[in-house]
């Protein structure tokens, strides 16, 4: 690709350009940064959804088919010929995508999702019927196709966590593992930060939170995957003043049958999406992760940020900023999720969290990185 010194074009491919959900909110964060240091920067992708910032140009090469195998390698093929086109210096891949010259890696390799998550469905015909339609889903064959493809072409690959790099690691075992670079998440420090006793009081009263109420909250948009299920189940092992509030989702039918079934319907709130996530944290006594996979979740350094106690399962790459004692190894125990809640729930409201200056984190890593790329 073609090299320079000054202003660089820059292609970001990513099938959806939007401000909602974790790996595109990254992206759109990113690419603003690059523009704002002024760089021509155009984003690749399927679709587009609002306005994008000011200086970004989408690339919108459309969505081919119904199928989801026909969508995802028409995205693999439609954004590599644009980029061919473009002529770029440097491509900076967040997606399914053949060649870039760095790929950012914001989830893990299919089949240690696979083996991982398989343990959140119910033993059984659940758990079987759910592996069967995975295993037999053209699409999934052509996305592992993808992944093990890409990670051949790729001269510089990023992961969001420690845990990540070993998943890649353990899936692409020819990788040089310290090659593999590691930039974590970082929060919006101003947007998610604590309040005063004052104002939780206050926003606790606005929601109807008794005084006596321990909240226990979570956010999630697969309740499978985020142990859903096991939460709600521990539940009757608590205290009846500990209550669950679940931010994100939808079709929370079968959860709250489940809590009907084992007499706790009164303690669990679905509040679908929740759009001031901050001061959700901010009502919230224990956020907890009880996730199956995870990369390295958004929420659970949120809640940091925001003052809250967390408690989250090891298989969560964002664990990595918890102490032990916060970290669940199998969120499948409900006795020991139970005791982990109760036991961080009469804890101290912990100091203020501080985002240790040692730890690789945010966009500005990634924005010299793409620099230092282009000028060598």
């Amino acid at each position: 690709m073609v090299k320079s010194k000054k202003k660089a074009r820059i292609a970001l491919t990513m099938p959806r350009f939007s401000r909602y959900g974790g790996a595109e909110s990254f992206a759109w964060r990113l690419s603003e940064a690059l523009v704002a240091k002024g760089h021509e920067v155009d984003f690749i992708c399927a679709r587009c959804e609002g306005v994008p910032p000011e200086g970004v140009n989408p690339v919108v090469v459309g969505r081919f088919g119904g199928l989801r195998l026909i969508k995802v390698l028409w995205f693999a093929l439609m954004s590599e010929r644009a980029c061919r086109k473009g002529k770029y210096d440097l491509v900076f891949g967040l997606g399914k995508t053949v060649n870039q010259d760095i790929l950012r890696i914001g989830g893990g390799p299919q089949s240690v999702f696979w083996r991982l998550s398989r343990r959140a469905w119910p033993k059984g015909f659940a758990r079987s019927f759910k592996m069967l339609r995975r295993r037999c889903s053209p699409a999934n064959w052509a996305i592992h196709l993808l992944d093990v493809v890409r990670m051949k072409r790729t001269r510089r690959i990023v992961a969001v966590s420690h845990l990540v790099r070993e998943w890649i690691v353990e899936a692409h075992p020819h990788l040089d593992k310290s090659a593999i670079e590691v930039v974590y998440n970082r929060p919006d420090l101003e947007r998610f930060s604590p309040v005063s006793g004052e104002e939780r009081t206050r926003l606790r009263e606005e929601a109807d939170i008794g005084k006596n109420e321990v909240v226990i909250s979570t956010a999630a948009t697969n309740f499978a995957l985020k142990g859903i299920r096991h939460l709600i189940e521990s539940l009757v092992h608590l205290p009846k003043n500990y209550t669950l509030r679940v931010a994100g989702g939808r079709n929370s039918d079968r959860y709250m049958h489940q809590a009907r079934e084992l007499g706790v319907e009164h303690r669990v709130h679905f509040l679908g999406k929740v759009d001031d996530m901050p001061a959700f944290y901010r009502i919230t006594d224990v956020f907890i992760l009880a996730t199956f996979y995870d990369a390295c979740s958004n929420a659970v350094l949120e809640a940091l940020a925001c003052g809250c106690r967390v408690v989250s399962s090891a298989l969560n790459g964002s664990a990595f900023f918890l102490p032990e004692k916060w970290i669940i190894e199998n969120p499948g125990d409900i006795v020991a999720m139970a005791e982990a809640l109760h036991r961080v729930g009469q804890e101290k409201e912990p100091v203020a969290f501080m985002w240790p200056e040692d730890v690789v984190s945010g966009i500005e890593p990634y924005v010299d990185m793409i620099e230092k790329t282009i000028s060598n």
